[in-house]
């Protein structure tokens, strides 16, 4: 199984950021070719030592690594990626973690 994460910092506007990311942003994702999973963190992000400063995380789930590329380089994919960057513009805080995962 390989993943995509991607974690977002707190917004300016938390109301607005929420509005786009379920309205428009999660049914685009949604539609993602070979998409298994799709989860979201539910409340606060935090750390061992308190509060964290990542508001959203999103994990993606796909069979391999071939099945995320695919799926990314797909007009869906293309749309998605394109739309992440109308409601999360700045990259400074914005992280994508891709990989394979392997069971222990």
């Amino acid at each position: 199984m390989a993943r995509m994460i991607v974690t977002y910092p707190t917004p300016q506007d938390i109301e607005a950021f929420d509005r786009h990311y379920f309205d428009i942003h999660v049914p685009l994702a949604r539609k993602l070719p070979g998409l298994r999973k799709y989860e979201i963190n539910n409340g606060p992000v935090a750390t061992p030592t308190g509060p964290g400063a990542v508001y959203r995380i999103g994990i993606l789930h796909f069979d391999d690594l071939a099945a995320l590329e695919a799926a990314f380089a797909s007009p869906e994919g293309q749309a998605a990626a394109a739309d992440r960057r109308l409601f999360a513009p700045d990259g400074s805080g914005f992280r994508m973690y891709i990989f394979d995962e392997r069971a222990l």
